[in-house]
């Protein structure tokens, strides 16, 4: 059976498809689609969000839009404890550092990735070897005005500075919802970005993420924990 197979072509197909899946281990799901389990994430960070992603037909791939384009969702895989907490934040999508000009919030990635979630929770406790961690029962969300307004400022804040060439002193305390982190594989991965003068200068690409407490408090309304 090819991806193409799994490929939803509805909101509810494929919340209902998600919904089966609740209660099945990493390692049931990745035999039914021909993978190997990893023995750790540390080195395949990305697995489980490509594991669910196969499994559910998204088709977006590394594109940067949602990963089901035309059902406007995308997909969230996200871990959390026993007592369904988020246990780190969660990437959102790559943060532009260079023509930033009339970027607006209407038009921003953020924007387009958040506008609808398909959250999955994930047992990720980290003594839970990654084939035994298993799949919760997934959250269609639309952000309400208010949440959407957080974030909005949170982004406008952050797009600011970096128009202004202090890309290099945004820090995770920044925002109260929402972050700018470096996103790279390592320190030698470098991209262009804008300097304090307005000069070309090379630093580490950035991303922008939910905080844990936004999408904590998000969790817990919805699943009322």
């Amino acid at each position: 059976m090819n991806k193409s197979d799994y490929r939803p072509h509805s909101v509810t197909m494929l919340l209902s498809q998600a919904e089966q899946l609740a209660g099945w281990s990493l390692a049931e799901l990745a035999q039914q689609h021909g993978l190997a389990v990893p023995r750790d994430l540390r080195r395949d960070k990305g697995w489980v969000g490509q594991l669910l992603e196969l499994a559910l037909g998204a088709s977006a791939g590394s594109k940067p839009e949602q990963d089901f384009p035309e059902l406007g969702v995308e997909l969230k895989t996200i871990p959390v404890d026993r007592h369904g907490r988020p246990l780190e934040t969660t990437f959102v999508c790559v943060a532009p550092l260079t023509d930033t000009a009339g970027i607006r919030w209407e038009d921003s990635s953020v924007r387009n990735k958040l506008s609808r979630v398909l959250w999955i929770p994930v047992l990720g406790e980290r003594n839970i070897p990654p084939g035994e961690r298993r799949i919760g029962q997934p959250l269609l969300w639309v952000p309400t005005a208010e949440e959407e307004q957080l974030l909005r400022q949170d982004w406008e804040e952050l797009m600011e500075l970096i128009s202004l060439g202090q890309v290099q002193e945004i820090s995770a305390r920044h925002g109260q919802v929402l972050q700018l982190r470096p996103k790279a594989a390592n320190s030698r991965v470098l991209t262009a970005a804008i300097g304090k003068d307005g000069e070309p200068i090379q630093t580490l690409p950035r991303g922008f993420y939910l905080k844990i407490g936004f999408t904590a408090a998000l969790l817990a309304r919805h699943f009322m924990l």
